[in-house]
């Protein structure tokens, strides 16, 4: 199995991360569906201020190039992930068009 961190901001509005939350108490089937479809076995976000963390553990067909694909024929999550765009904010490093931005593990014990 392998592991992914992957970092993201939300907008610094308390009302908006309140919404961010209030989102992912109540994620629909068909959202963790199409995370579970893509063999992503364990998907965790942290929030502390507006810094948002996600570890992903997924299995050994999993792809974020394959996932996207699967993401954009699905009318659901294209809906999900266009509301989540209005709570987030890219991060000042992360390159045009992305969000999610995957972290470098500098240490280990």
């Amino acid at each position: 199995m392998k592991r992914y961190c992957l970092a993201l901001d939300l907008k610094d509005d308390p009302i908006i991360i309140e919404k961010y939350i209030d989102h992912h108490k109540r994620v629909s089937e068909v959202i963790i569906s199409s995370i579970k479809d893509a063999d992503v076995e364990v998907m965790d976000i942290y929030l502390t201020g507006n810094r948002l963390f996600m570890i992903m553990e997924v299995g050994h067909t999993f792809s974020f190039d394959e996932k996207a694909k699967m993401d954009e024929s699905n009318e659901k999550v294209m809906e999900w992930e266009k509301l989540m765009s209005t709570l987030q904010q890219a991060l000042p490093w992360a390159k045009p068009g992305e969000k999610w931005v995957i972290m470098e593990k500098i240490f280990s014990l």
